[in-house]
């Protein structure tokens, strides 16, 4: 195969919003964050590592490849939510999804499988808030407007991520894949961009701390669930 018949990769030469805090500020202060977050990080992660193997079979992490920064594909960590080889039967996670264990059910909920993320930022594949990372087969298939997705890092959270909070039921049962690509996706591409275009310290400030009441409200309605 010539170079001239590999699929073309996303590529953006546009404007993009503050790029000096993008590219230099942002990074140091997710580094310096992520430094300061490991060892209370670790100390949640550890039983919790504990409890995915004791919970079922398979590896305690499960470290998918997306679409990264530059467009450097990149390995995501989580902690593992789903059976062992869940990914070859759906990329896409429906509403009572009998592929997710026990523990990944209350994990998932509360966004504590993706505590290891911490590790991506460390290295520099990762922000605390960016575009959530897609699978390359989505990215392959950014038109050339978003195409600007992959020229911010990535993140553990975004607005997507708090509009599509209960992506499992939005997709259902019945083809969750399809319902995904035409009810959630295009929408998701929207969000991105426009993060992408407008990103900020006070939109990232933003919806970093909106996250974390998200997560307490889940928290809490859990809690009442289970009394």
């Amino acid at each position: 195969m010539s170079r001239n018949d590999l699929p073309k990769e996303p590529y953006w030469d546009g404007p993009l919003s503050h790029p000096f805090y993008s590219k230099v500020v942002k990074r140091i202060l997710d580094l310096l964050l992520s430094l300061i977050l490991l060892i209370p990080g670790l100390i949640l992660m550890i039983p919790l590592a504990a409890w995915v193997k004791l919970d079922s079979e398979g590896p305690v992490f499960y470290r998918a490849v997306r679409g990264g920064y530059h467009n450097q594909p990149f390995r995501i960590f989580k902690f593992r939510s789903m059976v062992v080889d869940a990914d070859k039967t759906g990329g896409c996670t429906a509403k009572n999804d009998d592929r997710v264990t026990r523990a990944g059910r209350i994990m998932r909920r509360l966004k504590m499988d993706e505590l290891p993320q911490l590790f991506n930022i460390i290295k520099g594949d990762m922000s605390f808030v960016g575009p959530r990372p897609e699978l390359l087969l989505y990215t392959e298939q950014y038109t050339e407007e978003q195409q600007c997705i992959m020229w911010v890092r990535p993140g553990i959270t975004d607005r997507s991520s708090i509009v599509y909070i209960a992506q499992d039921e939005i997709v259902g049962e019945e083809d969750p894949v399809a319902n995904f690509e035409r009810l959630i996706l295009p929408e998701k591409n929207r969000l991105r961009v426009e993060y992408a275009k407008n990103q900020s310290f006070r939109l990232d400030a933003g919806l970093f701390f909106e996250t974390i009441k998200g997560v307490f409200h889940k928290a809490e309605v859990m809690r009442k669930e289970n009394k």
